[in-house]
């Protein structure tokens, strides 16, 4: 288990070589003060060995309502209302391109600074309580935990501004619809989904999983040449580490997974 401090906001246990991470601020539907925020940064900057996935979800009904306003309303100065969004940043940063994967498990409430945590993580498994929402505008704010880039890319400028400017409230369906989730299972379904995927990823060769996390983005966002290059040289390590050499001699042996639809 990680030896870092953690807020009792946030509870850690393992399944195998899985480390799930509970919001437990039930009473305010896992609202995220600046404590909680803090711990999911030293948390994913120092994740132990051994651990070969994470899986985020809250506790009761929602997985996170977003930022606990009371913060907000405390800021003294805009130098401050900098300094906090500066910190979610960082730590949500470490989330998305931190060692691991992370699958998050979203049921009731995803609004908010909600949706952008769920925005950082790489797999998202609804359960059809989920409901999204980006309330910013009604308070007099903005989004400032890396939303207006990482909800963007996900469902585009266009139903972000709609969020926004309208208050909008889309369904578990409509966000599964729109790119927020890959997986939409049934109410209390999530977190065994989540869980049976992370044990998939984790059981992936570690250097296909951080080409994944590491590259991947950062080829989507490159000119075309640029990505195509760093393609070329991230398949040619993948493909020249012993375990990648192991694995290709298992499948020759039919050892090893094939690719098939679920039944």
């Amino acid at each position: 288990m990680p030896s870092v401090e953690l807020p009792d906001t946030l509870t850690l246990s393992r399944d195998g070589d899985v480390l799930v991470v509970r919001l437990t601020r039930a009473a305010k539907r896992n609202a995220l003060d600046l404590g909680t925020v803090q711990g999911l940064g030293r948390l994913f900057a120092e994740l132990a060995e051994g651990i070969g996935a994470v899986v985020i979800h809250g506790d009761g009904e929602h997985f996170c309502a977003g930022l606990d306003l009371k913060e907000a309303a405390r800021h003294a100065s805009i130098h401050d209302g900098i300094a906090h969004s500066r910190t979610w940043h960082r730590a949500f940063h470490e989330i998305q391109f931190g060692r691991v994967p992370v699958v998050s498990v979203l049921a009731g409430a995803v609004v908010g600074g909600g949706l952008e945590l769920a925005a950082a993580t790489h797999i998202r498994v609804a359960e059809s309580s989920a409901f999204y929402a980006l309330p910013e505008a009604q308070r007099g704010l903005f989004l400032g935990g890396g939303g207006s880039v990482r909800i963007t890319r996900l469902i585009g400028v266009a139903r972000v501004q709609d969020l926004m400017l309208t208050g909008r409230v889309l369904s578990a369906e409509e966000g599964h619809a729109a790119g927020i989730s890959q997986y939409l299972v049934a109410p209390g379904e999530g977190l065994s989904q989540a869980l049976g995927l992370a044990h998939k990823i984790a059981g992936n060769a570690a250097i296909t999983n951080f080409a994944a996390l590491q590259a991947l983005p950062r080829i989507a966002e490159s000119d075309p040449a640029a990505g195509l290059f760093t393609e070329s040289l991230m398949a040619a390590i993948a493909g020249h580490t012993p375990e990648a050499q192991q694995r290709l001699q298992d499948f020759f042996d039919k050892k090893a997974f094939k690719a098939k639809p679920d039944p």
